[in-house]
């Protein structure tokens, strides 16, 4: 009898540290995109400077982060009442009069600049293109060696 009695105290504790340790579904992953989320909190976007190790053979791979909206390739009116908010970022190199979108969430790469000093900006956008936030990362390209 005292072993079972140990064999139940010992599962009851088990499962007891299992359902204090173990993490829901929207821990990991975050809202279900299917209930509306009152009073979110403003979308952030992060941005790294240049990796330092690709940066110095010319290639620029620039990482960033969102906050509170995930980045998705869908666009339109009807999608900014979805919850947890959507959007994509444009990155605007060196001034120029265009920008390119990016709705995948993965590093930004941008090859072809001659060496010197250089800027990109990215902007966090809602689905229809309205930016919420920006960040501009400067950096010098170094000169090829000979």
């Amino acid at each position: 009898m005292d072993t079972l009695k140990c064999l139940t105290a010992m599962a009851a504790c088990t499962l007891l540290a299992t359902a204090a340790s173990a993490q829901s579904a929207k821990d990991i992953v975050g809202p279900s995109p299917l209930v509306a989320i009152e009073n979110e909190p403003l979308p952030r976007l992060i941005v790294d400077p240049p990796l330092a190790e690709p940066l110095s053979r010319g290639l620029v791979f620039i990482q960033y982060r969102t906050e509170n909206l995930r980045v998705v390739p869908v666009f339109g009116k009807g999608a900014l009442d979805v919850s947890p908010r959507i959007g994509h970022v444009h990155i605007t190199v060196d001034d120029a009069p265009w920008h390119f979108v990016d709705a995948t969430g993965q590093t930004i790469i941008v090859v072809g600049l001659k060496p010197g000093p250089h800027k990109v900006l990215v902007e966090l956008a809602d689905p229809t293109h309205r930016v919420i936030a920006s960040e501009t990362v400067s950096f010098t390209l170094p000169g090829q060696a000979p």
